[in-house]
Order: C-alpha cells, then sequence, then structure tokens
C-alpha cells in the first residue's frame, strides 16, 4: 500500500451515536476527512444494519460504493472474538468483520485511542486554552486526553523527539471515583445504593449529570422533577435553574480533580480533553473551581501548575483519529 493514496471507510460507534465518513490517505500519512454521517445507535439492531445504511447513502448522495479499507473506533476494550460496547447494546466480532463488511483490510481501536491518534496530530490552532499555562503542548513527552460523553474515555500518546507518536489506550474512566468534600461523599452514598462500585465515570459522565443534581436537591430539602441529563445540561449551561448551574460547576470540580490524578498516573506534561460536552461547558470549566481541583495534589502541587490543559476543537476526532490510526498501521514505517 505504500506510495499510493488510498480511500478507507472510517467509523466511530459511541454509546449514542455511530459516525462514518470516507477518508483519504495520502502516501505521507495525512489524512483527509469527508463529510461525515450521524445514525443513533438506537436507529438499528446491530453496528451491521448501520453500515448498511451508510453505504445506501453514499451510494446515493455520491453514486459509489464504499472502498475496501476499513478503520473503526469503537467505545469499549478491544478484544480478538468479541467487541462488547460499554454504552450500548451493540457487539462486534473483529474475525468476522472482513466477510460481513465485504472490506480487505481494517485496523480497529478503542474511541479514545483514536482521539488521542487526532490530539497528536493537530496543530495548536485546533486547541483552545482550559488551564495551566497558556503554552503550546510540550512535546517530547507525554499528553493525557480524556473526555466525558456517554462515559468517561481515557487515553495517552506520547510524542518523541523527531515528532512521531505512539498513542496507548487504556481504561482510566473506569477508576475508583475518590471524593474530596461532604458533597461528593453525598454523590457517592446515592450512587453506592445502585452499584456495588462507583467508578469515575458514574460522576464524571454526561449522564451523571442527573446524579449530582439530584444529590444537590437531596442536600437542600428541593423537590424536584424527574429531569433528563439533558435537560439538566441545557438549564444548567443556559442559566435558566440555579441549581442545575450548580451541578454543572460541581461536574467541573470532578473533572478537574480525575483529570488530574490520570496527568499524575501517566507523567503527562499536559492534558487534552475532548468532546462535544467539554466543547459545551468550556466557559464554565474555566470559571470553576476545574484548575483548583486539577492542582490540588499535595506536595505535587508545584508540578501540577506547569501542566498545560487544552481542549481539542476538531469537530470529529474519532474519525480522523480512527483514520490517523490505520495511516500509522499501514503507512507509516515503525520503528524497530
Amino acid at each position: 500500500m505504500a506510495g499510493e493514496a488510498q480511500d478507507i471507510v472510517t467509523v466511530d460507534i459511541g454509546g449514542t451515536h455511530a459516525r462514518f465518513a470516507i477518508a483519504g490517505i495520502d502516501p505521507d500519512g495525512t489524512v483527509t476527512l469527508g463529510e461525515p454521517i450521524t445514525i443513533p445507535t438506537r436507529n438499528h439492531a446491530s453496528f451491521e444494519t448501520a453500515w448498511e445504511d451508510f453505504a445506501n447513502r453514499i451510494e446515493t448522495q455520491q453514486g459509489r460504493k464504499l472502498p475496501d479499507k476499513v478503520a473503526m473506533a469503537v467505545a469499549g476494550p478491544i478484544k480478538p472474538d468479541i467487541i462488547r460496547f460499554t454504552n450500548n447494546p451493540w457487539s462486534i466480532r473483529p474475525p468476522l468483520i472482513e466477510s460481513k463488511l465485504g472490506c480487505t483490510r481494517h485496523v480497529i481501536v478503542n474511541d479514545f485511542e483514536a482521539v488521542a491518534h487526532a490530539a497528536a496530530r493537530a496543530p495548536a490552532s485546533e486547541f483552545l486554552h482550559l488551564a495551566g499555562p497558556d503554552i503550546d503542548l510540550p512535546e517530547p513527552g507525554t499528553i493525557s486526553v480524556l473526555g466525558p460523553g456517554t462515559g468517561l474515555g481515557v487515553a495517552y500518546f506520547y510524542k518523541r523527539p523527531d515528532g512521531s507518536y505512539r498513542v496507548q489506550a487504556t481504561e482510566g474512566g473506569h477508576t475508583d471515583f475518590a471524593p474530596l468534600d461532604t458533597v461528593e461523599d453525598a454523590i457517592l452514598a446515592r450512587l453506592r445504593k445502585r452499584h456495588l462500585r462507583v467508578s469515575d465515570e458514574r460522576v464524571v459522565s454526561g449522564p451523571a449529570i442527573v446524579d449530582i443534581y439530584e444529590t444537590l436537591a437531596a442536600i437542600e430539602g428541593r423537590a424536584v422533577h424527574d429531569m433528563s441529563d439533558v435537560a439538566i445540561w441545557t438549564a444548567g449551561t443556559d442559566g435558566s435553574d440555579s441549581l442545575a448551574a450548580a451541578a454543572v460547576d460541581r461536574f467541573c470540580l470532578a473533572l478537574g480533580a480525575v483529570a488530574g490524578d490520570i496527568a499524575l498516573v501517566q507523567g503527562a506534561k499536559g492534558v487534552v480533553i475532548a468532546g462535544g460536552l467539554g466543547y459545551r461547558i468550556r466557559d464554565t470549566i474555566r470559571s470553576s473551581g476545574f484548575t483548583s481541583r486539577f492542582t490540588a495534589k499535595g506536595r505535587f502541587a508545584p508540578l501540577m501548575e506547569t501542566i498545560p490543559v487544552k481542549l481539542i476543537t476538531h469537530p470529529q476526532p474519532g474519525l480522523l483519529g480512527a483514520a490517523a490510526a490505520f495511516a500509522q498501521d499501514y503507512f507509516e514505517d515503525k520503528p524497530a
């Protein structure tokens, strides 16, 4: 394949949506992403029927068949026999991908492994500064990548002195949640009524805002109507509900603490927040206690104060990153 430009299908499957696009990969590994198509996962019983939906749309809109090479980013751990998604009912059997989809080559990566690929390739202009020193992401070195969405994705990449990089997928969103004050003690107590073990993503994810909101209401003795996570996020960011706004602030505190823990564990020189939710609350992150929680690591506070925290603004980092992973596997020279 080296030496020839290629078109591939790139796919990003999350808990709520499956995103598809056709990407072009130049011989030097440069990725050009086509117009994405987003399909709600609830609209299809399986990935295969969603794939057929995408193929039909491309044939109708562009009059072409799908390329026979596929890059996939999936929201769940990658296993050789069967991949079960953390937050949707689909499953994928890697040994059957090529026969089921009619492709000749494929790459499968974790969804936040893909986001880390996108962050590793993104220019400085595609990052928005959130916290810490207002400098570009340091290199060489390790950069932590995390993003609250339907769950909490975590990965990291290491940038070498020559500009090349390698990505490591993790399941860091499933580490134990550590409360830091009495309010978070109450959130943890509420969650423990339903979950034997409470992980970070039970508090730092989009759906978690419901438990945060209802915990704050209980603390204040307020009666609240059942509200969806979407309704709470909306009311908390548009100023129409002070309790919802307090829940969003509390979420940002927890996000700061978790992001700092991840940076410490991974030895990061920088942190990237990814995803639509992070972008939506970017102003609240800046004005909240995110930074104080991020740096409040005892003897390591001076170190934490040197770490820049950025938000990646590329609209489809999962699609771009999956294609970049394919390019790295099939186009770029691998180190000895």
